[in-house]
């Protein structure tokens, strides 16, 4: 694994400013991403299963985790908030929010729980030929982190064919704009769960987010999913 804060978090954060999506570079070594895909076929340590089509959200699957979260998901959820609580605080700032975000991972789970957030959210997903995931956003209550973690875990080309990473961005009247992002084995992308700031020529404005998974052409793909905001 790649330490959090070894990552290039000036880059990140630029881009993450400008387009609402960044690539981190690889995160998880090929041995670590096998065992985390290995884990599906199993009953723990996951708390529920979830067929995308019987709810109309695409084809495939996936499993929410349950605590205690397999180390390698634990080891990564916690730094990475440290790092894009800053971020999130800046662009809630920007859009004229009074939302704050705490500086410990811990600290915002809490306010979660008072909520009544309390399912965790971290998701191991499959997907075999055919299967897509449809446009979405990860929200689950009232209380939203506003940025995620996808990480590849499957060998783009000899794993899986197809099976792109698809964002798009909806701006005020205008039409949206879709961008395929490529990643590599271990690599995560960051990305805005619903909205974020853009500078305009009056000053910031909203732009909402959506993400979601090309169709799989061959082999089969696993991400996992990293949401910081837990379930109500």
């Amino acid at each position: 694994m790649t330490a959090v804060d070894d990552l290039d978090w000036a880059r990140i954060g630029a881009e993450l400013d400008a387009g609402g999506h960044a690539l981190t570079g690889p995160l998880l070594d090929a041995g670590t991403c096998a065992a985390l895909a290995g884990l599906y076929g199993r009953n723990t340590p996951f708390r529920s299963r979830v067929v995308m089509e019987r709810h109309g959200f695409g084809k495939g699957e996936y499993k929410y985790f349950t605590h205690p979260l397999p180390d390698p998901v634990a080891a990564l959820r916690a730094p990475l908030y440290r790092r894009l609580a800053p971020i999130a605080n800046r662009w809630a700032e920007a859009m004229g929010l009074d939302t704050r975000y705490p500086a410990e991972h811990a600290e915002f789970l809490e306010r979660c729980h008072a909520a009544g957030q309390t399912r965790p959210t971290p998701l191991l997903l499959k997907y075999g030929p055919g299967d897509y995931n449809c446009l979405h956003q990860d929200l689950y209550g009232e209380t939203v982190f506003p940025l995620q973690v996808a990480i590849l875990l499957s060998e783009p080309g000899s794993g899986f064919t197809g099976g792109e990473f698809v964002l798009t961005e909806q701006r005020p009247r205008m039409q949206s704009r879709a961008t395929v992002v490529p990643l590599g084995l271990g690599e995560g992308v960051i990305f805005a769960v619903d909205q974020r700031p853009v500078q305009g020529s009056r000053g910031p404005y909203r732009v909402r987010h959506r993400h979601g998974v090309s169709p799989v052409r061959s082999g089969e793909r696993y991400t996992l999913g990293i949401i910081f905001h837990d379930a109500a």
